[in-house]
Parts: C-alpha cells; structure tokens; sequence
C-alpha cells in the first residue's frame, strides 16, 4: 500500500484554508511521516503548503486543541504530546516525504488572487463614491484569509485600473471620487472615444448595430426606471460595437482603461437604489442610427454632446450621494481616512 493510500481524500477545496491545512498535517500525523516529537515551525510548513502564516497558526491552534500537537519549552508545537524527558526532534520540514494536497497551492487553487479578485474589486467600488479609504494589507490577507503575495497580486491589478493608488508613503488608497475626477475622466473620454468612432465607422458591424438600436428602443418604448444589469449591457453593447470596433490597439487600451473607474462609480450609484439613466440609452441609439447610415461626422457630434451631458447627469447623482451618511455594508478591511 502506497503512503498516499493510507491517507484520506483530500479537503474539498471549498474548505477554509486553515482547516485544509489542519487536516493535511493530521493525516501525515497519522501516517507517521510527521513522527512524534517532531517540531513543527509555522513558516517552513507555510512555505510547503503555500499558504499564508496566519492560516498555518490557526490550523496548528486547532491540532492544539484536539491534542494531534502541544506546546512546549521553544518555538513552534511538537507533534503529539510534550515529553520532558525527550529531547525535540528538529528536522527540515522540506526534506520529509510530505503529502501536500495540490489544492493547498494558492497559485492553483482558488483561493487566490483570482477568486478574491472580484470580491475585492466590488468592495472598493461601493466606496468611491463616499469619501477616501485606506487599505491595509494585514487586514486585507487576514479578512480572506490568504497570503499577503496574492493580497499584493489583486491590489497590483486594482492600481492598473485605477481603482486604488499608492501613496509616496506606500499605503494603499480607494478614492475619493469628486466633481473633479469626473470631470477629467469625461474629458478624457471625449478626446479618446470621439477619435475612436471616427476610425471605427467603416470597420462597424451594422447589422448587430442595428439589432442594439432595436433593443434601445424597445426599453425607451416600455418607459419606467431600466435596471442596472440592462443599462450597463446595452451601454457597454454600443461602446464595444461603434467605439471599440476602431482597428487602434493603443485606443482601446486607453478608452477601457479610463472608463473603469467611471463604470466602478456608476455601479455603487446603482447599489443604491438610482435607476439607470434612460436619457443616454436614448442618445446613444440616435448615435447608432446615424452610423447604420453613414454619417459619421453627425454621430461623433452627438457623441461628444452625449459624453457632455452625462457627465453632468453623473455629477448630480455624485451630489445626491454627498448628503446620504456612509453605509454601513462597506467591508471592515476599508478603513475611512
């Protein structure tokens, strides 16, 4: 019988990490890889496992707990209970013929960045809009209980989105979102998505196009307030087919990357309780029509007059929300500052 027989099945991944943890370090207790006596150090098994320290400490505090290992005159815990008369065994974890369940490599598993990711992600968009928060690392790895690598992978790719910075002093940062960011950002949009319909005319999928258009009109026909999962897909419908259809690699770039932030503050305006705003999915369809027929000079007019007047419109939400107390759903890990 092979040692990985005498072994249970792994963790279902969807089990926390320390408890995972906990039961792989059981079962090579019981398989008597991990000898009686044996010092286990936090980090080395942190490092085999590549898990966090913090899921390492809580998953040897449960063993501690059921008598699997015991504390003792030194660092770390000893395998089963504490004999004066023994002296500690110390070996380098590394070198022991360890079972480690693949699904502890949070790497692989998804416990990592990418699961976080939109967690994360949705968190920091629901507090643009109410002021400057700080982010804390520590806090952050230990609230999903993941390594402060990963934490430092997901903030990594929020700063590439801008929806956190890093100040001169290396503290992460969420907002705030002003009058004044939006304002650039809306600047930025007309110069860039302007140029881009311009270039992407001749390149633009009519017949979608047009099939987009009869969607529009069909929810401006059936009046009251549009849903936020519906605005969003119609809007981003029409920036992917008349705007991001230009054959410029470097202008796609910049004009998702831009928008990101505004798409991020009109979601948490949308989480509370403002409905779409019909008056754009009017605009943009007239846009669309006058691309199906060729006049792309009158399209990149209204395009520039429509990107005006919703920066207004976003303004006077942003205002509406100035006045409401700061909700009390914002993660913990989101410190006001």
């Amino acid at each position: 019988m092979s040692q990985t027989d005498m072994i249970p099945a792994p963790a279902n991944s969807r089990t926390p990490l320390y408890l995972s943890a906990a039961e792989t370090i059981r079962a090579n207790i019981r398989s008597g890889v991990l000898e009686p006596g044996l010092v286990l150090l936090e980090g080395p098994i942190a490092e085999v496992l590549k898990i966090s320290r913090s899921s390492v400490k809580r998953a040897l505090a449960l063993l501690e707990e059921e008598g699997a290992v015991s504390r003792f005159d030194g660092r770390g815990y000893l395998v089963g209970t504490c004999d004066t008369d023994a002296a500690p065994i110390r070996k380098d974890i590394k070198t022991l013929d360890l079972w480690v369940e693949e699904a502890h490599d949070e790497s692989l598993n998804r416990p990592n960045w990418k699961r976080i990711y939109d967690q994360v992600e949705s968190d920091v968009s629901s507090c643009l809009v109410f002021g400057q928060y700080r982010i804390v690392e520590n806090d952050l790895a230990a609230y999903f209980d993941v390594s402060r690598t990963v934490i430092r992978d997901v903030l990594g790719r929020l700063q590439e989105r801008g929806l956190v910075t890093k100040s001169s002093t290396s503290r992460w940062l969420v907002g705030p979102l002003t009058a004044q960011s939006i304002k650039d950002k809306f600047e930025l949009r007309i110069i860039l998505e302007v140029a881009a319909l311009r270039s992407a005319a001749q390149f633009i999928d009519k017949i979608a196009l047009e099939n987009l258009c009869r969607q529009m009109e069909e929810t401006e026909r059936a009046g009251g307030l549009i849903k936020a999962d519906k605005w969003f897909r119609l809007v981003n419908a029409f920036i992917d087919l008349a705007i991001l259809s230009t054959p410029n690699r470097d202008l796609r770039r910049l004009i998702a990357n831009n928008r990101k932030t505004l798409q991020a503050s009109q979601k948490a305006l949308f989480s509370l309780g403002l409905a779409g705003d019909a008056l754009s999915i009017r605009e943009i369809r007239m846009i669309g029509e006058l691309l199906i027929v060729g006049a792309t000079q009158s399209a990149a007019e209204l395009l520039e007059n429509h990107l005006s007047k919703s920066r207004d419109r976003t303004i006077a939400q942003l205002k509406i929300v100035a006045v409401l107390p700061q909700p009390g759903h914002l993660a913990p890990y989101l410190i006001a500052v």
